[in-house]
């Protein structure tokens, strides 16, 4: 008959505690981390005798009346039993002593301790101690053989020795235990343990096994193991008979042995799997008393029943034949421990030898009843080879009965979870007489269900959405959801009346304001949930059903598993279910996230939910801001990650903020922005009491990550908790919602200065490669501060990459642009600024063919130009360039417009060009062209930079890849040509009384005077392949291909094509800048000047931010 495991219960608070029983076994003695020692008559004793010894205490002992005790405070004390009265201090060490213990009278202690010393104290007089000096480390226990002759001790030093009292010497020595720097950081606690009675063997864990040692010859002498367990064994201890062994191990493991068969008897699990720290056997031996390192209590029973049995049944073992070899091969022990290697193991010998074979029935892995075996065989036809042989078998002396149990399979794998109940998030349990039904971020529902009343009472958080009101519950609803339109209500069917849902549609326009449905017959109401507009209820017939908030039923859909909870927010619908069945205390939950909206669709396809292990679901719903958010019973908040395929990533641990292990935070809401969980704390229970009226703490987020202590940490986590809470800007505004772009743009600059603060760091740090992987992160604009920064910091190489990867940015935030306006119905725009067509509306293509564009196309291409010169002649009205003409394709003759063109308020001027270049020097300067000059000198480089860089603070609009290079490159010029700058920005400071009408004048005449593009200059040369290829296509349509071969040019030929065109404008730039007047002139160096000084504000602003942490 196997044990019986009692369910385990709170004794300490979480940390070390040891047990012993009285010398009768009339009571329990506990001690533990908080302090305390707890005598209890039984292990359902509600009030045990409490007696405060310490701050925490290390172990105890209890023998003839007197318990002693291990304390923080480096002393052994003695206290009489069990009036706890204090009885003095035994000895005394430097440290913690780790652990004491009795000989077999009680007339000595042994007591090991962190300063590497045991110590032997007599109790009738304490001054008559004995010291054992020889570990090399802390002692972790220590063991009086029943002679009283030696004392055996482990320690961290990897040694178990053997003493001798009377000579206070070694006598035998093993190193098989792995080292250690404390008992903290010990791998087991290697609780030694002689066997009673005799004292002939000594009993050491080592590692998955329990060593034997002979006293006599101080030699191993065997060797107690099981297969199936992987933890390593913490503590032993031996029956009072000294016939059994019983081990714990620090996964939670239980075990006996029968030490002359050397068979495991008995195998039991720790509920929860938590380390077994202490261990006693009663003095009857009919029970076994445990702790583990949680504070919890557990119980053995019938313990005797298994030991006894083994005894009882040797007779019958012996007239056994050895006909049951063949009943079994290999194959048929492989079925039963799958996974498990080969080898023969004490735990099948009793089925394979001689002897013992009715030791099977003695050894359940698990603590259930026997018939758990029907796992294995629970139909008609699944009986074994051995079931059957046995039923021929001739009766021997009665036991026929026995016989066949031998050969029934045992499962001894992973035993499966109860699946957790149906719940409403936000409610507390359905058995309390007043419940909160909900709470969430638009109101309370309260349930009263007592012999006066039985009623619901709803309250808003915001009265103007609707007064409070008070229901009668004559339906007895259980479930309740609340939302800015309705309340709904529903309750399970009984034998009589089916199951019902209640809605309260108030803010419904007409007079019926709500409505009723009943499900079919035997389908009840697990979950329910609001949305905007819709209502979801899903049943016990595995379905949701939908309706819309007037009643109208909707859609029906089925769902894998029993559903566990379900969560509404405007369009979206989250369902919880069971996707199968979670083994050792886990949950096997998936989840579903649908779209309700016009574009029904299905997120989430039912995909695992992630928990902590043996956990559960705590509660679910969204955020304000609507991301999908759990939490379970563990405490560990995850959101959904939709960035990176909708993973659920951890934001928070509510636990850290509860003080004892008994405390929770009952959660009633998540918001985004701001970064807070609301939730209610509770002292000593999972939910709080409805009266009085619970207050709402908040909580802020803290991402798990490593070493937020460090300033690199704690930047890392900032940064990727404000990436993860501001997504949801992105999927409100794809979802049609408006959104806050004042607060997007305010986060995603917090962003950039958290990079920027660790791209400095780093740089300290010298760690360049690190800098080069955040640079990746950073925006554009924010690499050219880095840029300016490496040059500051003069790290030359870095510098150079920085600048590969801005110009690689630049081009790829081209090609998105491109491919954004691809996709447009409207009217496009092409990257290089030259002309906006539209590719996709027939109407615009037929003017085309009718050459009724030509005029509007000359309107339109002025609109998207680059400014790469100013001048402040009248703008004169331009023929559409790429037109087939009589005249050069470089001079095209003026045709009048209907109208003027309108200027792109989105350009960036090029005034820099003609100023900062005024001897034509190529635009495309490296970084580290003139940086060696430019580094002696930190002064005039930052000011150079500052020129620079001005262009590329400006917000980023489509325009010439040269454009681009030229702002990022020259950042660095020659000194000749910063000299130049700044006498051409003087002069210009003194021609500055100009009217107030001359720039909008000197914008226009710049877009008439633009010079070729380098697609422009690509379509001459390419235009005839084109013709070639399509011999029918039109001006527009050659324009159109033309458009579509550029494109698939690499950045590198695009660069090259553009450069030559610049090249051929030069010579005309300089040409018609001889032609203008000298008015012209200071026109124009006036209002470069003018468009300088705001970029360089700019540019100030974010060089100081670069450089406050220096």
């Amino acid at each position: 008959m196997p044990c019986e495991r009692k369910p385990m219960r709170y004794g300490h608070s979480e940390g070390h505690t040891d047990v012993c029983f009285d010398d009768v076994g009339k009571c329990i003695v506990t001690c533990g981390s908080d302090g305390d020692v707890r005598i209890w008559e039984s292990l359902d004793d509600d009030d045990p005798k409490s007696i405060n010894v310490g701050e925490k205490v290390y172990s105890v002992a209890l023998k003839n009346g007197k318990l002693v005790t291990a304390v923080s405070n480096n002393t052994v004390q003695i206290h009489t039993f069990p009036e706890g009265d204090p009885d003095g201090i035994l000895t005394r060490f430097t440290t913690n002593a780790n652990h004491v213990t009795f000989n077999a009278n009680g007339s000595r202690v042994a007591a090991g301790s962190s300063d590497f010393l045991v110590k032997i104290v007599e109790v009738a007089d304490s001054s008559q101690q004995k010291t054992l000096r020889g570990h090399d480390a802390p002692v972790l226990s220590v063991a009086l053989d029943p002679s009283d002759e030696f004392l055996a001790s482990s320690s961290c030093d990897g040694s178990v020795t053997v003493w001798s009292i009377e000579s206070q010497t070694q006598v035998a020595q093993w190193k098989v235990l792995q080292k250690s720097s404390d008992v903290s950081n010990a791998k087991s606690l290697c609780r030694l343990a002689w066997q009673p009675r005799s004292g002939k063997l000594l009993a050491v864990p080592v590692d998955l096994t329990i060593q034997l040692y002979d006293k006599n010859t101080w030699t191993h002498v065997s060797t107690l193991s099981d297969e199936l367990i992987t933890q390593v064994f913490n503590v032993v201890v031996w029956s009072p008979c000294g016939k059994f062994l019983a081990a714990g191990t620090v996964g939670g493991n239980l075990l006996i042995w029968d030490v002359e068969a050397k068979l495991c008897i008995e195998r039991q699990k720790h509920e929860k799997g938590f380390t077994v720290c202490g261990m006693a056997w009663h003095p009857s031996g009919g029970r076994i008393a445990y702790t583990d390192t949680e504070g919890c209590l557990g119980l053995l029973e019938d313990v005797s029943s298994s030991s006894s049995t083994i005894q009882n049944t040797k007779a019958t073992a012996a007239k056994e034949t050895n006909d049951y070899d063949d009943l079994f091969d290999e194959d048929d022990d492989r079925m039963l421990d799958e996974g498990t290697s080969d080898s023969r193991t004490p735990v099948k010998k009793p089925i394979m030898d001689d002897d013992d074979e009715d030791d099977d029935d003695l050894m359940p892995a698990t603590g259930r009843p026997r018939n758990r075996g029907s796992f294995l065989d629970d139909d008609d036809n699944s009986q074994d080879p051995g079931s059957v042989k046995l039923d021929g078998l001739p009766e021997e002396d009665g036991r026929s009965a026995v016989v066949p149990a031998v050969s029934r399979p045992i499962y001894e794998g992973p035993m499966p979870s109860q699946p957790q109940r149906a719940f409403q998030p936000g409610s507390t349990p359905v058995h309390l007489m007043h419940r909160f039904m909900m709470w969430n971020s638009v109101g309370i529902v309260r349930g009263y269900n007592d012999d006066q009343d039985n009623a619901i009472d709803v309250e808003f958080h915001d009265t103007a959405i609707h007064h409070a009101m008070h229901l009668t519950n004559s339906l007895g609803h259980t479930m309740a959801d609340l939302s800015q339109e309705a309340v709904l209500l529903a309750c399970e069917g009984t034998d009589e009346l089916a199951s019902k849902i209640q809605c309260l549609h108030f803010s419904c326009w007409d007079t019926h304001k709500d409505w009723m449905v009943d499900l079919p017959k035997g389908e009840d109401t697990r979950a329910l949930c609001l949305g905007q507009g819709w209502v979801a209820v899903a049943t016990s017939a595995l379905m949701v059903r939908l309706f819309s908030i007037g009643g109208v039923q909707k859609e029906i859909f089925s769902l894998p598993g029993a559903v566990v909870c379900m969560a509404g927010h405007g369009e979206q619908l989250l369902i919880v279910y069971h996707r199968g069945t979670g083994f050792d205390g886990d949950q096997a939950l998936g989840v579903q996230l649908l779209q309700l909206g016009r574009k029904r669709r299905q997120v989430i396809h039912g995909e695992p939910l992630p928990l902590s292990r043996k956990s559960y679901l705590a509660w679910m719903g969204f955020t304000a801001e609507g991301t999908p958010c759990c939490i379970d019973s563990e405490g560990v908040v995850r959101m959904l990650n939709r960035t990176l395929g909708n993973t659920w990533a951890p934001v928070c641990n509510t636990r850290d903020t509860c003080k004892s292990k008994s405390d929770h935070c009952w959660v009633v809401g998540v918001h985004e922005n701001p970064q807070q969980i609301r939730c209610i704390p509770c002292k000593g229970s999972r939910f709080p009491p409805t009266l009085p009226r619970p207050a709402v703490a908040v909580l802020p987020f803290n991402l798990p990550y490593c070493q937020t202590t460090t300033e690199k940490g704690q930047m890392e986590e900032q940064y990727w908790r404000s990436m993860l809470f501001h997504n949801h800007f992105d999927f409100l505004s794809s979802s049609g919602y408006e959104i806050d772009s004042e607060g997007q743009s305010q986060a995603e600059k917090e962003q950039q200065e958290l990079l920027m603060k660790m791209f400095a760091l780093s740089c300290k740090l010298e760690r360049e490669f690190r800098c080069m992987e955040l640079a990746e992160l950073m925006t554009h604009s924010v690499v050219t501060l880095a840029i300016r920064y490496a040059s500051r910091s003069r790290r030359m190489a870095l510098a150079q990459r920085l600048s590969e990867l801005a110009l690689e940015k630049a081009n790829q935030l081209q090609e998105e642009e491109e491919q954004e306006e691809d996709d447009e119905p409207a009217y496009q725009r092409h990257t290089s600024g030259e002309y906006r067509r539209s590719s996709k509306m027939s109407s615009r293509q037929a003017q085309v063919e009718n050459g009724c564009d030509e005029e509007e196309e000359q309107e339109e291409y002025p609109q998207e130009e680059q400014m790469d010169e100013e001048s402040t002649e009248t703008r004169k009205p331009r023929l559409n360039p790429f037109k087939k003409g009589g005249k050069s394709p470089e001079r095209p003759s003026p045709k009048p417009v209907s109208r003027e063109g309108r200027v792109n308020p989105f350009k960036v001027s090029g005034a820099e060009k003609s100023s900062s270049s005024p001897a034509g020097q190529p635009r495309t300067i490296n970084v580290l062209d003139s940086m060696t000059m430019s580094s002696r000198k930190p002064a005039t480089l930052s000011g150079t930079s500052k020129q620079g860089k001005a262009p590329v603070l400006k917000p980023l609009a489509p325009k010439p890849k040269s454009k681009t290079q030229a702002t990022l490159l020259q950042m660095s010029a020659s000194k000749g040509n910063r000299k130049k700058q700044e006498d051409s920005q003087s002069e210009a400071e003194k021609m500055k009384p100009v009217p107030a009408a001359t720039p909008p004048v000197s914008a226009e005449n710049i877009e008439n005077r633009k010079p070729k593009t380098g697609f422009q200059l690509w379509l001459e040369e390419n235009r005839k392949s084109i013709l070639a290829d399509n011999p029918d296509f039109e001006e527009m349509d050659v324009i159109k291909e033309g458009m579509g071969r550029f494109r698939t040019l690499s950045a590198e030929e695009r660069l090259n094509w553009t450069e030559r065109a610049k090249g051929d404008s030069d010579p005309k730039k300089r040409k018609r800048e001889d032609e203008a007047g000298r008015v012209d002139e200071h026109t124009e160096s006036d209002e470069g000047s003018a468009k300088k000084k705001k970029p360089l504000d700019t540019s100030a602003k974010l060089s100081a931010f670069a450089f406050n942490k220096e």
